[in-house]
């Protein structure tokens, strides 16, 4: 049974005249479909319901519990500080390394969590798929969701670093909830375009970790973008990571030189990316329940 359909309600009669009966017609939408994103809010509460379920799944029957969700980052940076900021002596532009390289994580350890759990999803739900209509879209929109309650509890010990090191934040502190949204909206574009690949191409769960090991290099979290010639800095911004590593360390440690031109080029990368996944997402979810 396709699982993008739309439903006709035709009202007839049933067991005599006095006893009416609704018939629902199924049928597979053709072409290129709408987005129809007022289904997401007509079905929030199953977004709801399956986001608490990614959180309480995440760390059910864990001796530690949501300390997890510190102590990733926290031994990262802890490696980065001894290889990359003192045996490397990788610049960190003015700023203590061990909180410059904190800084960068928290963003990126939530792009890895959505783009792996929402590239996974609907594998992973499949039982539902083809059991029940609702819209497809929230399967790989309920992860994203639910590794912001990793970041924060996270966040909070980049407080105490900051307070430790005496870093006090400026105006431009006001501009994080942007970055944050950016990174979420970096997440789920790449994981639009991967879910509703891997249904089709098993492979693409095995491309994951090695995308993703990739990116990090390529993500200024280890090493300022100064490094980066000024002449490339913009064309760096293709990696929409950059810019949102880079927004999180000006609007949380004090950088004098905000991001500029690398953060527009992310953003208007992350718009393409977004519209562009949304859609094929759409075009595709008509065969999920048949593949999967």
């Amino acid at each position: 049974m396709n699982s993008n359909f739309q439903a006709i309600n035709v009202e007839g009669d049933r067991m005599g005249e006095q006893e009416k009966g609704i018939v629902t017609l199924i049928h597979p939408s053709r072409g290129w479909v709408s987005l129809k994103l007022s289904e997401l809010w007509e079905y929030r509460e199953l977004l709801y319901f399956l986001t608490w379920r990614d959180i309480k799944v995440r760390y059910k029957q864990t001796a530690i519990g949501a300390a997890w969700a510190i102590i990733q980052p926290l031994f990262t940076m802890v490696v980065f500080s001894i290889f990359f900021g003192q045996l490397a002596k990788i610049p960190s532009d003015g700023i203590p390394y061990p909180i410059f390289a904190y800084c960068a994580l928290l963003p990126w350890q939530l792009f890895v969590y959505a783009l792996n759990e929402s590239s996974n999803s609907l594998v992973a739900n499949q039982g539902l798929i083809t059991k029940v209509y609702f819209p497809r879209l929230i399967i790989p929109v309920a992860p994203v969701l639910a590794g912001l309650v990793d970041f924060c509890i996270a966040f909070l010990v980049l407080v105490g670093m900051m307070l430790f090191y005496g870093i006090v934040p400026t105006f431009a502190i006001l501009t994080l909830p942007l970055f944050l949204i950016l990174s979420v909206a970096t997440a789920l574009s790449v994981g639009l375009w991967l879910s509703a690949l891997n249904v089709q191409y098993r492979d693409v769960r095995y491309t994951i970790p090695f995308l993703s090991q990739f990116w990090l290099f390529a993500t200024p979290v280890a090493y300022p973008s100064s490094l980066v010639p000024e002449q490339w800095r913009a064309l760096y911004g293709l990696n929409p990571m950059a810019g949102v590593v880079e927004g999180f360390r000006w609007a949380l440690l004090g950088k004098t030189d905000g991001p500029g031109a690398l953060v527009v080029v992310s953003v208007l990368v992350v718009i393409v990316l977004f519209v562009g996944g949304m859609y094929y997402f759409r075009r595709m979810e008509k065969g999920f329940a048949d593949v999967v």
